[in-house]
């Protein structure tokens, strides 16, 4: 398994439980560019005035686990070959808003250093096209190029720019190359785009083609307002990443939870998605590495290190279940997940597998593993709080199929009206410590 180095941010938190929130004590690789210019996204808050800017409240608003780069079976994703002499430009859709954002990039997984001879951010317009004016030149310790170790991520100068929550950002790398197999997140529900040679300071769409995987990045932090107390991150399988949900929409369970925490008006919470389809809690998938390393192998690198991290939402199971582990294999998975969040000061949160009856991995014995595991989650009081997701999803008329208006086909992923219900489902006084445990 490849080793997972630090990130490169010496990003530090502590929680602040009289007050029930988490400040961010974060030191950047860089100062604000002095006289950088403000771009602002559409719809921003008309409270963005009033908001209480007043402390370096960092944390992540968009995430992606990564994964090995790989040739991915059905996909025109070019993780597995590489880049030459090619910028992506990455389409992410952030939970919180602020008035200035990092990028972190990633060589996690690759296998030799790499070098970024470019990177830049941006308001989407629309598709590859960025609004007028925005495109900002990210630097590194002030440096416009930099390298990444294999293994190793990298975080970017912060640069000043009002982001309004619940937008869309292009990120764009450059890499001269070649890069050998790059560190991706491959399926996203999102389409992105790939262009030969340095396009990264460009706002339109010219040169631009289609390509499905997110690649070279791994998260996006926000300095947001004081009223984001925090980050809650999804550590999940397909169902979390983007289930079988409607294509550049943002209709993931995450998503929705992010519009509900927007749409509170006091304190909140940003969202991070690690989810990783086909991904499983105990192994890895032999000769498959675009699922993913387990769960409770990169749990460190995709939640704990998220940068204002103060809980964790676990779904994990259905993959494990898929490959006949046992109900106590998966609670004891679970327990140790447990363990090391709570070693690292966090709340866990533990959601119930969603039903599957009728899918292909249904059977009577995996379904009785299912309902072990799930009647273990609710009653065991081990987590911090539970989450029902297989209640809010399920067929009344019968509990172990998806109700037909959540399920996107397979019987096993909701589709987008499923999602919500599942984002409907979670507690936001619980996620808030309102409602403690509740």
């Amino acid at each position: 398994m490849t080793t997972l180095l630090n990130r490169i941010s010496n990003r530090k938190f502590f929680l602040a439980i009289a007050a029930v929130t988490v400040v961010s004590l974060i030191t950047g690789t860089g100062a604000l560019r002095a006289g950088s210019a403000t771009a602002q996204a559409p719809g921003l808050n008309q409270n963005w005035a009033t908001q209480n800017w007043a402390t370096q409240n960092w944390v992540t608003a968009w995430g992606a686990s990564p994964v090995v780069g790989s040739v991915i079976p059905g996909s025109s994703c070019p993780a597995g070959t590489g880049l030459t002499n090619q910028t992506v430009r990455n389409v992410v859709f952030v939970s919180a808003g602020g008035n200035a954002v990092r990028i972190r990039l990633t060589n996690t997984f690759g296998t030799q250093a790499m070098l970024v001879g470019h990177a830049s951010v941006a308001v989407q317009s629309s598709g590859a096209t960025a609004v007028a004016g925005t495109v900002r030149q990210l630097t590194f310790g002030g440096q416009t190029s930099v390298t990444l170790p294999a293994g190793a991520d990298a975080l970017s100068d912060p640069v000043a720019m009002h982001i309004s929550p619940l937008s869309v950002l292009l990120v764009s790398v450059y890499v001269p190359g070649p890069t050998g197999p790059v560190t991706n997140h491959p399926f996203t529900a999102q389409g992105n785009y790939l262009a030969s040679g340095d396009l990264t300071q460009a706002a339109g769409a010219a040169g631009y083609g289609d390509t499905p995987c997110w690649m070279l990045i791994d998260g996006v932090d926000v300095r947001a307002p004081a009223q984001v107390t925090g980050s809650v991150v999804a550590l999940g399988d397909s169902i979390t990443d983007t289930a079988n949900t409607t294509g550049n929409a943002n209709r993931r369970w995450p998503d929705d939870l992010a519009r509900r925490l927007n749409a509170l008006h006091g304190p909140t919470l940003s969202v991070v998605n690690a989810g990783l389809g086909g991904n499983r809690l105990l192994a890895p998938r032999d000769g498959q590495p675009y699922y993913g390393i387990p769960a409770l192998a990169r749990i460190d690198h995709d939640v704990f290190t998220q940068t204002g991290v103060r809980s964790v939402i676990l779904l994990e199971g259905v993959n494990d279940i898929g490959f006949s582990a046992t109900a106590g294999q998966i609670i004891s998975a679970d327990e140790q997940a447990i363990a090391q969040a709570h070693a690292r000061g966090l709340r866990i949160f533990g959601a119930t597998i969603t039903p599957f009856g009728g899918s292909i991995i249904s059977s009577a014995a995996n379904e009785q593993t299912r309902e072990a595991v799930n009647n273990w989650i609710m009653t065991s009081r081990a987590f911090d709080g539970v989450i029902d997701f297989a209640g809010a999803v399920a067929d009344s008329a019968d509990p172990t199929r998806l109700n037909p208006a959540f399920d996107s086909g397979d019987h096993l992923h909701p589709n987008d009206a499923g999602c919500q219900a599942m984002a409907n489902a979670i507690s936001l006084g619980m996620l808030l410590d309102v409602i403690p445990g509740g």
